[in-house]
């Protein structure tokens, strides 16, 4: 069995991999106690991005649509800010509040990894309860850094 056990040597922090936050004003704040993303060596480890335009703290829209594309702004600027890019994604999780809008924001999500250069990252997709601030899309993001 695994325990939150601080004694363990298995933590990044503690096998001298270099773990930071990262912060860009071209993304929304996080709506509560996490960072905006975590770099553990060369990866970089993106929170949910909700659809919220960073210049107006307002949801983008009015469709799904709308809605997945900012996030994958929100995303894209996030992982540029690490030193990374939508070309060096790994993996997403796209959580949505209703997955009948899948094909939609598969769509959006197609048309931006197509165009970044890069493979198509690995994903998984989810319907979930809700999501914060009633939003139907929030996208997490993990990139390799590549500078």
């Amino acid at each position: 069995m695994t325990t939150a056990d601080d004694t363990r040597t298995d933590h990044p922090a503690r096998t001298g991999a270099s773990v930071h936050a990262v912060h860009t004003d071209a993304a929304p704040v996080a709506v509560g106690a996490y960072s905006q993303a975590v770099v553990v060596g060369d990866l970089v480890f993106v929170s949910g991005q909700l659809p919220i335009d960073p210049a107006t703290g307002e949801f983008a829209g009015p469709g799904v649509r709308e809605e997945a594309a900012q996030s994958l702004r929100n995303g894209a600027a996030v992982l540029e800010a690490a030193g990374s890019g939508i070309a060096h994604v790994v993996k997403t999780t796209v959580l949505l509040a209703d997955i009948a809008d899948f094909a939609v924001v598969n769509e959006v999500y197609a048309e931006v990894f197509s165009a970044g250069g890069g493979v198509l990252p690995a994903r998984a997709a989810y319907q979930v309860g809700a999501l914060p601030k009633g939003a139907r899309v929030e996208i997490e993001f993990v990139g390799a850094v590549v500078r």
